[in-house]
């Protein structure tokens, strides 16, 4: 199992020029061949970034998705018209300087065939990232509840019979996905699944009940889910990342893991946990009690909303509150989430993204000493 004390969840900042290549690209005024040296630059640039903070597992940034779920969409045949709001919509909330944001769910969204698998979702990050860098290369994959998003009751019903047999396929091409990224190497693999605190708030659970299940039914079928996906693949790190939403420096919700921590935390296949923790909206460290000793914890303790540097001591000392309830030893530190978990990155400057992993590198260093 990989035994990194410091972790990255995936995605960078975009540069301006790769931003105004993807722009170029859609507008037809720049050649595929040239684009993907752009891309490659992009991608070069994020794992020399990571390196030089002193990272031992490395992502590609995601800086070839438009969003950290989007390559799903791309890749496989199925779904209807989508464009990026169907990553975005949502009612978002901000601080004073920044403002909230909603965004109405697009409503021509749906899944409007059987879906096929046209490619690999990732093999192209991953082959390039392995070949570029010493340190562990981590890939994420989308968590298959987050795709509920695209059922739509007036429009599936001739591609699928159900909701659930829907996510059935989606969890069926996933595995076959972690199945090729195992065999070309792959060694980390996590999956994003923000769906599951979104759970937390009435609002956004009145959402996912709607479909027809509690949410302890959709607990208990978003973990079995993942489980397809994750179980019985030697030789692979298998982290599940929780968040409560991260767009543009916004969030979606607030509350505690307590009402999800047993249900996840418990039953799931991952061996790394990567939680959420970096203000009071994630709530107190009790819930980390019910996680099994088989499992690592990774504290999302650094903020990747806004450019102020925490300080290490009192990151050190909420480690330390954490250890109340979970041995030290399986205590490892990253970012909360993503710095651009879409093209619409959060509000900081690559120089501050830099200073933040160069922090969670220097306070694991700190807990192994």
């Amino acid at each position: 199992m990989i035994a990194a004390r410091a972790d990255v969840v995936g995605s960078l900042l975009r540069p301006g020029w790769l931003l105004e290549a993807q722009e170029r690209r859609r507008a037809g005024s720049i050649s595929e061949a040239t684009f993907k040296r752009v891309e490659d630059r992009a991608v070069d640039a994020a794992i020399a970034l990571q390196e030089a903070a002193g990272l031992e597992v490395v992502t590609d940034g995601e800086m070839r998705r438009l969003s950290f779920q989007s390559q799903l969409v791309q890749a496989v045949e199925g779904f209807g018209d989508w464009d990026l709001d169907a990553f975005l919509w949502g009612k978002w909330h901000g601080d004073d300087d920044i403002g909230d944001w909603h965004q109405e769910r697009p409503h021509e969204l749906a899944v409007t065939a059987p879906l096929r698998r046209r490619r690999s979702l990732s093999a192209e990050e991953f082959v390039y990232l392995r070949a570029r860098t010493t340190r562990t290369p981590k890939v994420s994959l989308p968590s298959p509840g987050l795709f509920a998003n695209f059922w739509s009751p007036q429009h599936s019903a001739g591609a699928y019979a159900s909701l659930r047999e829907f996510l059935e396929d989606v969890a069926r091409i996933l595995r076959e996905e972690v199945e090729e990224l195992a065999g070309y190497g792959a060694s980390y693999i996590q999956l994003d699944a923000p769906h599951y605190p979104l759970l937390l708030d009435p609002e956004t659970r009145a959402f996912y009940e709607a479909q027809g299940w509690s949410t302890a039914q959709w607990l208990d079928f978003g973990v079995a889910l993942d489980n397809v996906v994750m179980q019985d693949i030697d030789g692979v790190t298998f982290g599940l990342h929780l968040c409560r939403g991260n767009q543009g420096s916004r969030w979606l919700v607030a509350g505690g893991y307590e009402p999800i921590a047993k249900p996840i935390f418990q039953r799931t296949a991952a061996h790394r946990l990567l939680l959420e923790y970096d203000d009071e909206r994630s709530g107190g460290f009790a819930p980390l009690a019910a996680v099994p000793d088989d499992k690592v914890v990774v504290l999302g303790l650094v903020s990747s909303k806004r450019g102020t540097l925490e300080d290490p001591d009192e990151l050190l000392a909420r480690v330390a509150e954490a250890s109340d309830h979970i041995d030290r030893e399986r205590l490892a530190i990253s970012p909360q989430c993503g710095f651009g978990t879409s093209i619409v990155g959060n509000r900081l400057t690559i120089d501050e993204q830099a200073a933040k992993l160069r922090l969670v590198c220097d306070v694991a260093a700190r807990l192994s000493a």
